[in-house]
């Protein structure tokens, strides 16, 4: 399944070459007229996205598929998503406690993709502040082994395993085979 994963730098998207896409992957603080570029050039079979902590409240395009804490089948694999990052500011949206997400899913199915905003705790981070993890994310890929974790807001391109579970970031544009 060939995957273009998108996160955080509008500026940094639609660079790739246009090819058969499966899937077209958004991981947050992107404008939806980035993703709607986006799903014009790549022209893939579906679209899923999630939030990020500078995003608004308001619906995504009629073509994008949400994925915050929903589970989703796609070409004979299933996908779960949540969006947002840690509560660092007192106001805003998509913005939740680390206790919160941990309880959150501490319920929530296994899956093969798991796409978020935020990175695990300890992983890709690149400050303790606003570039904080979630430890909800980090319990969830120990007890549930998902194949990916792909996640934006850290403004890195790095791949990093944790077990079976290979934890993607993303900051712009890339191009996965899954």
């Amino acid at each position: 399944m060939k995957v273009i994963a998108i996160a955080d730098d509008d500026s940094m998207v639609g660079k790739l070459p246009t090819a058969s896409v499966d899937l077209l992957l958004c991981l947050g603080d992107l404008w939806d007229t980035t993703i709607e570029a986006a799903y014009l050039r790549y022209q893939p079979t579906r679209t899923f996205a999630v939030k990020g902590n500078h995003d608004s409240a308001s619906e995504f395009p009629p073509f994008v598929t949400p994925l915050h804490f929903t589970l989703k089948k796609h070409l004979g694999l299933s996908f779960g998503g949540f969006g947002g990052s840690w509560r660092y500011k007192p106001k805003g949206h998509h913005l939740f406690e680390q206790h919160d997400v941990k309880r959150m899913l501490q319920s929530f199915p296994r899956v093969d993709v798991f796409i978020a905003h935020n990175s695990p705790r300890g992983i890709h981070e690149r400050d303790d502040h606003t570039h904080q993890g979630f430890d909800g994310f980090l319990a969830y890929i120990l007890a549930n082994q998902p194949r990916l974790f792909i996640h934006g807001h850290q403004h890195v391109n790095q791949i990093t395993r944790i077990g079976k579970t290979e934890v993607v970031s993303v900051f712009g544009e890339m191009s996965l085979e899954i």
